[in-house]
């Protein structure tokens, strides 16, 4: 094997890592491939084909997803490019009811002779299913919608951007931390390329163009004296925009300490906070355990809300259907049933989406062919809702589904994904400093960490990137150590105060694992600044 093969492959490797599952066996394509899409009409073509297979072997009900999955991962590290890879893949997905039963097959062979085969057989497992089926899948109402499509509203498609151009942005992001005092730092940029085109026999074919970013670092500043080092990593959000997010306009700066951007990222600018804030880190002071208000900022409480909300209000998991990355939920049918489970206190409402402009879940339909829409899980405090598709529907007397059904290849089955997950803005006008002003003691933490989080997600403990001592209402210097603990219900309560929607920001998660054999899904999570007073915080150096 050639040296330029060898790196080109063990760059794929590691770019998988990252990846979601339609990558972990695409094929390697050009590094120069342009862009493209495949024409509408061979898709419904091909949809067509299978349908009319699957239709001929008697199932009440079929649906076609036809995938084709981009990626591309860039990777540096301090002066030198790592990875360049490039992934596509290509084939179809077809689900049935038959008998009463699921049945789902797949291919790549996308000869009308190899769909109407892959049509056949998810036909012939649905049967099979059905001998050991206890009760029939009873679906919810879908509409078709006939012929529609949905694109993510890009300005610039990061694909058609060139490789210099983004290697050259990360290695002076690179270069611009370690001027500001970091000794490593890996640097990279992914980029998400889903053409969906679903088609049904309610009468639909939907065709969907979805793009996602996520440009990310990760620094170590050590200090020589000592052998110490500390670690900070970016506070990007990653989203489903194009490559415009890159374009950072000081009219979208939210403030100062975090260096996070609304509308767009400065990831130079980051990577220079970055560096002095590593060092900085070096020289604060270990937190003192006790109970602390904690000011959070949207960039660390996404992680939060997408453990300890997200997760908990899956239907399936509630219902003890799925119990894979981190078990099942506290949030039982009877608590919902009662209309009157106190998740948290009256401010917190929390709203599920895919529909929030630049977040990593907006589309238009889901892998169900329903249309995406928004809805209530915590109303004024109280548990309202789940997440919930076609087969759900029913067990909670709706009478369409949510849709919260997605696959992240053609090559698995759609199930129940998380939507976005959002904590609403304040209704009262208040500022990040307003919020701060009301803190005798307390820590303001930014950025994600380290997490811990029980079967039933309940019990956790959440760290973060940094950390800045309050007293008497004012930033008093970093703090370093920091992590708190708690329980979902008690954090929840607490919350004393939120920011109002100008401080509004999405954090997320490119890659979130669930189901067995897993797959991905990529989400958001929105919040505003908010306050939890009270709450337990340890220090993670001690030993107990």
């Amino acid at each position: 094997m050639k040296r330029r093969d060898f790196l080109y492959n063990s760059g794929l490797g590691i770019g998988s890592l990252l990846l979601p599952g339609s990558s972990l066996f695409a094929n390697q394509v050009p590094l120069d491939k342009p862009w493209s899409t495949i024409d509408t009409a061979d898709k419904k073509r091909m949809a067509d084909i299978a349908l009319n297979a699957a239709r001929g072997k008697g199932p009440t009900y079929s649906d076609v997803r036809i995938g084709r999955y981009l990626n591309q991962f860039v990777v540096t590290r301090e002066d030198k490019v790592q990875n360049v890879v490039n992934t596509e893949s290509y084939g179809m997905g077809i689900r049935v009811i038959a008998n009463g039963a699921w049945g789902f097959s797949a291919t790549d062979n996308l000869t009308p002779d190899g769909i109407a085969k892959a049509a056949e057989l998810a036909v012939l497992i649905a049967k099979e299913n059905a001998r050991l089926l206890k009760e029939p899948v009873q679906l919810a109402p879908q509409k078709g919608y006939g012929e529609v499509s949905w694109k993510t509203p890009i300005q610039k498609n990061a694909f058609n951007v060139p490789i210099k151009d983004k290697a050259d942005l990360l290695l002076g992001v690179n270069a611009e931390a370690m001027k500001a005092g970091a000794n490593y730092i890996t640097s990279l940029l992914f980029l998400v390329n889903e053409q969906k085109y679903f088609a049904s026999t309610d009468g639909s074919y939907i065709d969907q163009d979805i793009h996602r970013i996520w440009p990310a670092f990760f620094i170590t500043t050590i200090d020589p004296k000592t052998g110490k080092f500390e670690t900070r990593n970016s506070l990007s959000a990653p989203s489903g925009v194009g490559y415009e997010y890159l374009d950072a306009k000081p009219e979208d700066k939210i403030h100062s300490v975090t260096t996070l951007y609304n509308k767009s990222y400065d990831m130079i600018e980051d990577a220079k906070a970055a560096g002095r804030q590593t060092g900085e880190k070096l020289k604060a002071k270990s937190v003192e355990p006790g109970k602390y208000d904690l000011v959070l900022d949207p960039s660390h409480l996404w992680l939060t809300i997408h453990e300890s909300v997200g997760h908990p209000t899956e239907l399936d998991r509630v219902l003890g259907y799925e119990a894979n990355f981190a078990g099942t939920s506290f949030l039982t049918l009877d608590k919902w049933k009662s209309g009157k489970f106190n998740f948290g206190n009256k401010l917190v409402n929390i709203k599920a989406d895919r529909l929030q402009p630049g977040s990593l879940g907006a589309m238009g339909y889901d892998d169900e062919g329903v249309k995406c829409g928004e809805w209530d899980l915590i109303k004024d405090g109280i548990l309202v809702n789940y997440q919930t598709i076609r087969d759900q529907a029913h067990i909670l007397g709706l009478k369409a589904s949510q849709g919260c059904c997605y696959a992240d290849s053609w090559s698995d089955v759609q199930f129940q994904r998380m939507p976005n997950v959002s904590l609403q803005p304040g209704k009262e006008k208040k500022s990040v400093e307003d919020i701060i002003k009301g803190v005798e003691k307390g820590i303001y933490i930014v950025g994600d960490g380290s997490f811990s989080i029980d079967q039933q997600r309940y019990n956790f403990q959440f760290g973060g990137q940094l950390f800045y001592e309050i007293k008497n209402g004012k930033i008093a210097g970093m703090l370093r150590d920091v992590a708190y603990q708690s329980n979902t219900q008690e954090f929840w309560n607490s919350c004393a105060a939120i920011a109002d929607a100008k401080d509004y920001r999405l954090g997320g998660a490119f890659g979130d694992g669930k189901g067995q054999p897993p797959q991905s899904n990529s989400v958001s999570h929105g919040s505003a600044t908010s306050r939890f007073n009270g709450i337990n915080v340890i220090n993670t150096a001690r030993k107990i």
